[in-house]
């Protein structure tokens, strides 16, 4: 009679499959792109009206994180809640009078608005292998240096800071989630306060510099940028808006990995706003100069 043997091997197998089980992950986060939008009130949306947004399902499918209104950030905005929501038009929120130097309202009707995010965030949802989030921090009648300088610690760098702190805030709230973002585009929509003789001067430069500031505190080194401003700001009435052209172009050229975008053939709602199909005109020249600068086509530039 053979000697009784035990077949170990199995076994030890078995618990080896286990430990691994143990020390991977169950369930892989979800990763999505994240498209940033930041300006002044061409940005925000002011004249484009809700009622002139055609309704798309693809908005069910993209998260969306938003704190719009007059400068400086405050209570008074329209926001998300401090949570992610699906890409819509905005509420007014509760704006109050600001300053005799600055607009009044983030949006020019009761019912709200939306901004180039709604048609720059449908046209690249059209990938179905990217998931899509956009983060919009905009306030209406703001300058680059008097409201967006990341050196400062004052009011000229509130709207800045606001930007900052939304991304940061928002990145978290989507980590607790499961969700992780690709820094995907930053989208700059704004000039038109700095169309003037005081400010023009130094708007290619305080551009640079808050792009730069940007990479460096969102850890992003390699964020790409789309500018664009309402080149139709006045009707040509104001003689400083090419030189607001030029020094976005400039930025743009001094950098591969940033692109200016047209917008003179987006319509407008008066002389100082894009109507609503102007606005998602624009969002969708966003999103083709996006993935041009993606495939490393310099056209435009």
């Amino acid at each position: 009679m053979f000697p009784r043997t035990e077949v170990r091997a199995p076994a030890a197998w078995f618990r080896l499959v286990l430990c691994l089980f143990s020390i991977l992950p169950i369930d892989a986060a979800e990763v999505r792109d994240l498209l940033i939008v930041a300006g002044q009130s061409n940005a925000v949306g002011y004249d484009a009206k809700p009622s002139g947004l055609p309704e798309d399902l693809i908005d069910r499918q993209i998260l969306f994180w938003w704190r719009c209104g007059d400068p400086p950030p405050d209570k008074h905005d329209s926001i998300s809640g401090d949570k992610w929501m699906h890409l819509q038009a905005q509420p007014l929120g509760h704006p109050i009078k600001p300053r005799k130097d600055r607009q009044y309202g983030n949006f020019g009707q009761p019912e709200g608005g939306f901004g180039p995010e709604m048609g720059m965030a449908r046209a690249l949802a059209k990938d179905k292998g990217r998931k899509q989030a956009v983060l919009k921090a905009a306030f209406s009648g703001t300058g680059i240096r008097r409201d967006w300088d990341p050196g400062s610690d004052g009011d000229n760098g509130s709207c800045y800071r606001a930007l900052v702190s939304e991304v940061k805030s928002a990145i978290e709230a989507a980590k607790k989630k499961g969700i992780e973002f690709r820094l995907r585009a930053f989208t700059w929509v704004q000039g038109e306060s700095d169309a003037n003789q005081n400010d023009v001067e130094h708007y290619e430069k305080a551009l640079r510099d808050m792009l730069a500031a940007l990479r460096k505190d969102l850890g992003a080194p390699n964020l790409k940028s789309l500018l664009a401003v309402n080149t139709r700001f006045l009707e040509g009435q104001n003689k400083f808006m090419p030189r607001i052209v030029a020094a976005q172009k400039s930025v743009a050229a001094g950098d591969p990995l940033v692109a200016y975008v047209d917008t003179s053939k987006c319509t407008i709602a008066n002389r100082v706003h894009f109507d609503a199909a102007g606005t998602l005109e624009a969002g969708r020249l966003f999103a083709e100069q996006l993935l041009k600068l993606e495939n490393g086509d310099q056209s435009g530039r």
